[in-house]
């Protein structure tokens, strides 16, 4: 089931994106970006990548939890997990990325 992007701008006034799956659930974050149109390309580049299990990067943090990023050709990190009790769950939020990216909008909420 196909997700959303939602657009926004954070308390330092930079513009970010976060990837909500089709149930509403939060399954990954951008960085901070300092224009609209960086944010967006990223957006573009989440849609282009996430269904390449390889782009994806799962990592132990120091506090126990699993988490992934998902890099684009370049290695630049473009979106973010939470974390996860296992690794096998971040695994899984992998899936749920590429799942929620394939046809997603965008809502804007920059305007």
């Amino acid at each position: 089931m196909a997700g959303k992007f939602e657009l926004y701008k954070d308390n330092a006034n930079e513009f970010r994106f976060r990837l909500k799956a089709g149930n509403g659930e939060v399954v990954g974050t951008s960085e901070g970006y300092k224009q609209k149109a960086s944010a967006e390309n990223g957006i573009e580049s989440v849609k282009t990548n996430a269904p390449n299990e390889g782009r994806f990067e799962l990592k132990e943090g120091k506090n126990g939890k699993w988490y992934f990023n998902l890099k684009a050709a370049n290695g630049q990190v473009i979106l973010s997990s939470q974390g996860y009790a296992s690794e096998a769950g971040a695994r899984e939020g992998t899936g749920a990325v590429a799942r929620a990216a394939n046809g997603a909008k965008t809502d804007d909420q920059t305007i």
